[in-house]
């Protein structure tokens, strides 16, 4: 008896106990996108190799990219060590993708103050529509996906299909209540009270927690993960963009210059690096592209303006399509975009002035910059003579007599002949 207790006690293993109550900690509160997935993943893998007890992960999301959502759910579906996925601060939310990302998790919490739902799947391309057939496949797909999530964790599901087909959402109080999550804490210090003796299920067994005097350990995010996730910003990716596209063409338009060809180039590697962790309209960049194209070449060709004000537009409908998303935190904001285009179309509308004032000016050298140059004879001039022109002593000659000390100005060169007449 005495062994067959021992043995139906030790398939339920505990963790926290001794070595192991130490309880990582990490936040996600951005948008959800590859970066965001990588580092989420990556901390669970790094958590359960470092002995950890546990991983709370702090989640305020406005939702994101399914596939990167997807990374994140089968980790949490199968992790080597018991996750809590804790929406969190008051105010925070998880919609969305967020949505999936909780449910999935082995023990879900909300603070008070906190939302969760509005799951329905949106459309990601251009013009962000599908046809009628399409959006239902898409959402009987999205259905079925959050059913087999809830089916594993014993969650509500029906809420999680009115979530996904009619984007409802709720308070925490009310995802409690209709057991949508585990439990709803103000912190983290009552959180870990409240979980202490809970029955986690992993792929390993099920394990008893115990956090009665757990220490917490805040995972900093690294300066490789600091740089990924901030490149993912689209605001951010779209700024670098803009920086590259006017750095290279100051540096063409000024060759030597270095400087600006550097930091141009620079910019656009990294916003192309961006763009492959974002859904990006490939059309916005070509009209981006088109709208730096037209202002060069109002320098070529005289539209009086025309151009410009084309190459204005283009930027302004690039901008706006350039990443094609429902999802706020996956678009360009206006508040960025409108004094980006403003200064950008400023810069190159005054680069152009620049360059057309310049070949419209008039030559002060060579042969075409003598030309209307005023002087004076020092010896009468006729079919030949000398004339003084920018303090120069020039041959001359003239299609009527002048006599010597009269004012004068070039009418043609011809070889080191100068041909003038009188003022």
């Amino acid at each position: 008896m005495a062994v067959l207790f021992f043995v139906i006690g030790g398939a339920v293993q505990s963790f926290g106990e001794g070595e192991k109550n130490i309880f990582d900690v990490i936040t996600v509160d951005s948008a959800i996108t590859p970066a965001v997935a990588k580092y989420v993943t990556g901390a669970i893998d790094q958590s359960g190799t470092d002995g950890s007890a546990g991983i709370i992960i702090l989640l305020d999301t406005p939702g994101g990219l399914d596939l990167s959502m997807r990374d994140i759910v089968k980790k949490l579906l199968s992790p080597p060590l018991p996750v809590i996925v804790f929406v969190y601060p008051s105010g925070a939310r998880a919609a969305s993708a967020g949505v999936m990302i909780t449910m999935a998790a082995p023990l879900a919490a909300m603070a008070p103050g906190t939302n969760i739902g509005a799951a329905h799947p949106v459309a990601i391309g251009v013009g962000g529509k599908m046809d009628e057939t399409m959006a239902k496949k898409v959402e009987n797909d999205a259905v079925a996906y959050a059913m087999g999530i809830v089916k594993k964790r014993g969650r509500n599901a029906v809420w999680i299909e009115q979530a996904v087909r009619e984007s409802v959402s709720i308070t925490a109080e009310e995802a409690l209540k209709q057991n949508v999550i585990d439990l709803i804490a103000s912190d983290i210090e009552e959180l870990l009270k409240k979980i202490d003796g809970k029955t986690i299920p992993l792929s390993s067994g099920d394990v008893i927690l115990k956090t009665k005097g757990a220490v917490i350990n805040k995972m900093e995010m690294g300066l490789r993960e600091r740089i990924l996730i901030t490149l993912s910003n689209p605001n951010i990716a779209y700024l670098l963009m803009m920086i590259g596209l006017a750095g290279l063409y100051f540096e063409f338009a000024n060759p030597g210059a270095i400087l600006p060809g550097v930091v141009g180039g620079i910019s656009l590697i990294l916003a192309f690096f961006a763009m492959q962790t974002l859904p990006v309209n490939y059309a916005g960049i070509a009209l981006i592209i088109f709208g730096i194209i037209l202002f060069i070449a109002e320098i070529k060709i005289v539209s009086h303006g025309m151009l410009s004000v084309a190459g204005v537009i283009s930027l302004v409908l690039g901008s706006v399509m350039l990443f094609d998303s429902f999802v706020p935190a996956l678009r360009v904001s206006f508040s960025v975009m409108i004094p980006t285009i403003i200064i950008v179309s400023l810069f190159f509308i005054a680069v152009v002035s620049l360059a057309v004032k310049a070949q419209m000016k008039k030559p002060f050298t060579g042969v075409e910059g003598m030309i209307g140059r005023e002087g004076k004879t020092i010896t009468p001039v006729y079919t030949d003579g000398k004339v003084l022109v920018k303090g120069e002593r020039w041959n001359a000659f003239s299609r009527e007599s002048i006599e010597k000390g009269t004012d004068v100005h070039v009418i043609s060169v011809k070889g080191l002949n100068l041909e003038v007449e009188k003022i």
